[in-house]
């Protein structure tokens, strides 16, 4: 199934039946939603960014987001990719920062980048994982 509409999502997402809570995390839905959600549902985009299907361009928007729950959540996609990823190893918030050195898929050039991160525990989760590969 595909979700069709801002109004949609809201209200997959809000629902008490697990059934079609998990819809809102796992269903996709055309670009103009995802648009249309970020842009006027700010509430909606932490868990636009969570959703499984969300496109690359979207992750793109939010890793841009002033919230820092919304970076962090764009941080933890595997999907994210090199751009994103490098941009958000460099984010103002220690948080988003970490997310970004536990991502399973974060390549080795933004690995290097937190292994000299401010934070210890970055810095440390970056260097052990440069350590493993």
């Amino acid at each position: 199934m595909t979700i069709t509409s801002p109004e949609e999502f809201i209200r997959l997402r809000a629902s008490d039946e697990p059934e079609e809570y998990r819809r809102a995390g796992q269903e996709d839905a055309p670009l103009s939603v995802w648009r249309e959600l970020i842009d006027s549902f700010p509430e909606m985009r932490v868990w636009v960014a969570r959703n499984k299907t969300v496109p690359v361009s979207i992750l793109s928007t939010l890793s841009l987001d002033p919230d820092p729950l919304v970076r962090s959540a764009v941080a933890d996609k595997r999907k994210a990719g090199v751009e994103i990823l490098s941009r958000l190893a460099q984010d103002s918030e220690e948080s988003v920062r970490l997310r970004v050195a536990r991502n399973r898929k974060a390549p080795r050039s933004v690995l290097g980048l937190l292994a000299e991160d401010e934070w210890d525990e970055v810095r440390s989760i970056a260097r052990k994982r440069l350590a493993q590969d």
